[in-house]
């Protein structure tokens, strides 16, 4: 399989998770969802890490990997899925979900200052259009 084709993949099930999202929130505050999706997750995960033998995997990580998925998942997921589930809860997923979709704008924004990736023509006309994107969104 190639990149395209898991981007695909992961492009259906985030365009179907915030309808489940909205749906689940009703009666529910954002943190008490949260915490049960995370708790669900990770049963889920340690499930499949012990079927697929994979805990030396986990076991052999390095203190710096450790450190940067443990930032990028208080990042992801606790604090933005937090404000996620506020949005969809008071919002609507026709307008919450492509400025939570923007994402790709601040990971180009910051790949270029930190990780020194280089800035394309590409590149700038991508950011515009998601920009574009978010501003006629709001009508």
């Amino acid at each position: 399989m190639n990149d395209y084709l898991f981007a695909g993949i992961a492009m259906v099930f985030w365009g179907i998770a915030p309808v489940l999202g909205k749906l689940g929130l009703g009666d529910l505050q954002p943190l008490a969802a949260l915490t049960i999706r995370s708790m669900i997750i990770s049963v889920l995960l340690i499930t499949l890490v012990t079927i697929k033998g994979q805990w030396g995997l986990v076991a052999g990580a390095s203190t710096k990997d450790i450190a940067f998925i443990g930032l990028e998942g208080i990042c992801a997921a606790l604090l933005g899925q937090l404000a996620y589930y506020y949005a969809l809860k008071f919002g609507e997923v026709s307008r919450v979900s492509p400025i939570v979709s923007a994402f790709p704008l601040v990971a180009l924004v910051l790949g270029i200052i930190i990780l020194g990736e280089k800035v394309t023509i590409y590149k700038i006309i991508a950011g515009l259009l998601i920009v574009s994107g978010i501003v006629l969104m709001r009508y």
